[in-house]
């Protein structure tokens, strides 16, 4: 079976670190305060939108901390041996993200380089993608698993099977075709149930 998996606040802990560099990079780069407002966090923005930066903070933001946060995330906890069981198990591991390129490092290489430090196994490693459902279907997705709203819903509306992993991000969404998960030995055991039930091919 083919399993697309998005990386960032679904392999790792993505939010935890960047959120902690926004808030250094607000008060010691910047030198904001921290408003004590209430927030909803419901897109990937969210250091932009909390912080309440403009186009130029936000850029220099990301061209002092993004590859900082690529370098120093932290895979979820057992998602290493999760994702390297469904490949002893035969599945195909398609590792599909919308990290964008950069022009002070080489975000694919070292996306890769901290894939094999935590010696994680995949089939494929698809970069800047903005378009998941397009690299699902060409790779013959069967099962999708991401933190983004919009991208599990526009993965179930194209009939692949999804899974959302629980983040900060979709905690108030619901939707009866797309299955809430809340750890990866939680999404290993949904999708050995479905393909024992039959509901995957």
């Amino acid at each position: 079976m083919n399993i697309g998996i998005d990386i960032d606040d679904t392999v790792t802990n993505t939010y935890d670190i960047m959120f902690n560099y926004a808030q250094y990079y607000t008060i010691n780069d910047i030198g904001k305060d921290i408003e004590d407002v209430n927030r909803k966090i419901i897109t990937h923005m969210y250091t932009k939108t909390f912080h309440n930066w403009n186009d130029e903070e936000d850029r220099e933001f990301i061209d002092k901390y993004y590859k900082r946060t690529i370098l120093n995330v932290l895979p979820k906890m057992y998602a290493v041996e999760t994702i390297n069981k469904f490949k002893e198990n035969g599945d195909k591991i398609y590792l599909i993200t919308a990290r964008i390129p950069s022009k002070k490092f080489n975000v694919e290489e070292e996306t890769k380089k901290w894939l094999e430090k935590y010696n994680i196994k995949y089939d494929k490693l698809v970069i800047n993608s903005q378009d998941k459902v397009k690299v699902a279907k060409e790779n013959n997705i069967e099962i999708f698993v991401d933190d983004s709203i919009k991208n599990c819903v526009q993965m179930s509306n194209s009939k692949i099977k999804t899974y959302i992993m629980d983040s900060i991000i979709n905690k108030e969404f619901e939707d009866k075709n797309i299955k809430r998960v809340y750890s990866w030995p939680h999404l290993y055991r949904e999708i050995e149930r479905e393909k024992y039930k039959g509901g995957i091919a």
